[in-house]
């Protein structure tokens, strides 16, 4: 017998902070699906998304501590498997990586893939930049709040600088999630691969400036978890 195809994932609405926090508590706690594997799915789907658009060069992801950071580390591996060349540019100190990010650094780190950590100004992450056919933005995530802060802001400020093509991990570093509005210097996307649904402040005029064309990937969540969030019919 042929096989029918079920029925699409609802539509969901977009989602505010607390909102994406909500969903990712949920499916760890109460369907017991752990976090890594949330990230793996994220990671691995927006890797496959940028293979898509098309890679004709090295590509540069610049990373945070947190699991925005730990978002971009799976990119890295899933392009680097795939056979693309990828630096990963680490914007903290890995002393201060904890959990699932600091999990899937670690894979990187004895994989050998090639890691700058970069700790303050430098010319040598500023060409590296420069020379890439895209940067992964995986600085900042969600949950930011408040003023951006350095190293953040001259970070944001060089990869605007730098012509290349940004492709947003969730959403641009420096926008904020719940408003659209930026919070200092905030990366301007040519495309953003955001989880689970669009965020709130993508709606906001002007918000696209920064976010480019939005897509969005699927983590994994269950389909009931995801019905909580549906909109109406």
């Amino acid at each position: 017998m042929k096989h029918q195809p079920g029925s699409p994932l609802p539509l969901l609405r977009s989602l505010t902070r607390d909102e994406v926090r909500d969903v990712d508590c949920r499916a760890i706690e109460e369907f017991g699906l752990p976090g890594i594997v949330l990230m793996e799915n994220a990671g691995r789907g927006a890797a496959e998304l940028l293979i898509e658009l098309g890679i004709d060069g090295p590509v540069m992801i610049a990373a945070g501590k947190g699991n925005n950071g730990g978002d971009g580390f799976v990119i890295a591996r899933h392009l680097e498997i795939r056979g693309f060349e990828v630096r990963v540019l680490l914007f903290a100190d890995p002393r201060e990586l904890t959990g699932d990010a600091l999990t899937n650094y670690h894979v990187l780190s004895v994989a050998g893939t090639p890691t700058r950590v970069c700790l303050g100004p430098d010319a040598v992450w500023k060409a590296d930049l420069r020379s890439a056919d895209w940067i992964v933005d995986a600085l900042l995530g969600t949950g930011t709040k408040g003023s951006v802060r350095e190293p953040f802001v001259t970070v944001i400020e060089e990869i605007n600088a730098s012509g290349v093509g940004v492709f947003a991990v969730d959403l641009p570093s420096g926008l904020d999630c719940d408003t659209g509005r930026p919070l200092g210097p905030c990366i301007k996307a040519v495309h953003t691969a955001t989880f689970v649904a669009p965020k709130r402040g993508f709606e906001a005029p002007g918000a696209a400036t920064y976010t480019g064309q939005v897509h969005v990937i699927g983590i994994g969540v269950p389909r009931s978890l995801l019905g909580t969030y549906a909109l109406p019919s």
